[in-house]
């Protein structure tokens, strides 16, 4: 398979205010908050950006085209990052450098034993850490010459992103939610409204990890939830 994007020029070098300049990103995140933070720090960096939001998604564009760096979320609504990690770690040519990204720190020993070069925990949006993490897992050849100051600056995704992912878990619990659904909804809760502050919906969030952690019935957990997130879908955003 051809190692460049095919929709890219000539790959131009990196620079000390532009360090990722001339590498593509591809992003495995189903959170479009995360993602959009993620877009920015990629913007600010030099970097292009191409997203996936599922592991379907992802193997659906590397069929298509190679990129330089691929970060990938351990859950996703169709599986685990970590399938996605083994299978890249393992394909020829390989990918330069492959990240895990997470909430829950307890993942990396995980992650690195599936080969990855580097673990981001969420949320994620230093702009110093970012291109650290990413930097220091390329090969030299691919890292700016001299010396570089690491940028003070942290990134605000638009709040309408947060908008987008309640509408996104308020489909998944439309139906009747299988165990499955209900895992998800509390993993991806509790990471996105970490990442928004929204304190109220990460304790919800855990109240539900929890009792499914234990086995036991979750009714009122996810009832709560729910109208906590129609909540949020009713409350104006000023643009």
């Amino acid at each position: 398979m051809d190692d460049t994007d095919p929709f890219a020029k000539a790959t131009p070098a990196p620079t000390a205010a532009r360090p990722l300049l001339g590498l593509t990103v591809l992003v495995v995140e189903d959170s479009r908050f995360a993602c959009e933070a993620l877009r920015l720090l990629c913007l600010r960096s030099g970097a292009r950006i191409r997203r996936a939001d599922c592991l379907r998604s992802a193997r659906r564009h590397l069929q298509v085209y190679r990129p330089t760096v691929a970060l990938v979320d351990l859950g996703l609504p169709d599986g685990s990052g970590l399938d996605l990690i083994t299978e890249l770690t393992q394909s020829q040519p390989r990918i330069e450098a492959i990240i895990a990204i997470s909430g829950d720190t307890h993942m990396e020993p995980d992650a690195r034993a599936a080969g990855v070069d580097g673990f981001l925990s969420k949320p994620i949006t230093s702009l110093s850490s970012f291109q650290e993490a990413i930097l220091s897992s390329l090969p030299a050849d691919r890292r700016p010459t001299g010396p570089r100051m690491l940028p003070d600056e942290t990134v605000a995704p638009d709040r309408i992103a947060y908008q987008d992912d309640m509408a996104h878990i308020a489909d998944v619990l439309e139906d009747p939610p299988d165990e499955h659904a209900l895992d998800y909804v509390a993993q991806f809760l509790c990471g996105v409204a970490r990442a928004a502050d929204d304190s109220g919906l990460e304790a919800a969030a855990r109240a539900l990890a929890h009792k499914r952690a234990l086995g036991q019935p979750a009714g009122s957990e996810t009832a709560a939830l729910a109208g906590m997130i129609q909540h949020r879908l009713s409350e104006k955003i000023a643009i």
